[in-house]
Formats: structure tokens, sequence, C-alpha cells
């Protein structure tokens, strides 16, 4: 099963002005992100406290919901 990590990092494109890439982006540069994490709630807590920009946790949501299509396990 991927990370969510890994899968952030499918949508990571610096040419690309939108939220989603925004945050991947963002996410990918960030050492103290929880890499090795699959749990919703640890990758959550942890944009609560150090969100990039004002709907960063909305697009985490969505983004996580395409995650959880491709990780039935979750």
């Amino acid at each position: 099963m991927k990370t969510f990590y890994e899968f952030i990092k499918m949508h990571k494109d610096y040419s690309k002005a939108t939220d989603q890439a925004r945050l991947a982006v963002w996410i990918c540069e960030t050492d103290d992100f929880p890499k090795f994490s699959t749990d919703f709630h640890e990758i959550s807590d942890f944009l609560e406290i150090y969100s990039p920009f004002p709907n960063a946790l909305q697009v985490f949501d969505r983004l996580w919901e395409e995650y959880k299509e491709n990780n039935p396990k979750l």
C-alpha cells in the first residue's frame, strides 16, 4: 500500500497554480511531514497545525478521498 506521501507526489507540479498542486509541493518540501503515514488523523492533525494556506484542509480532504479510492484497505 502506498503512503499518502507517495500518492501526493503524483500531484506535485510547480507549473500549476491549483490548490492540489500547491499542497502537494508544500508537502513534498516539508521535512517534518509524516511521510510514512497512511493514517488520516495523523496527517490531518499535522496539517491543522502547519496549514500552508487557508483551505489546505479542505484540499487534503478531497485528496484523501482520491487516495482511499486507490487504497481500498484503508
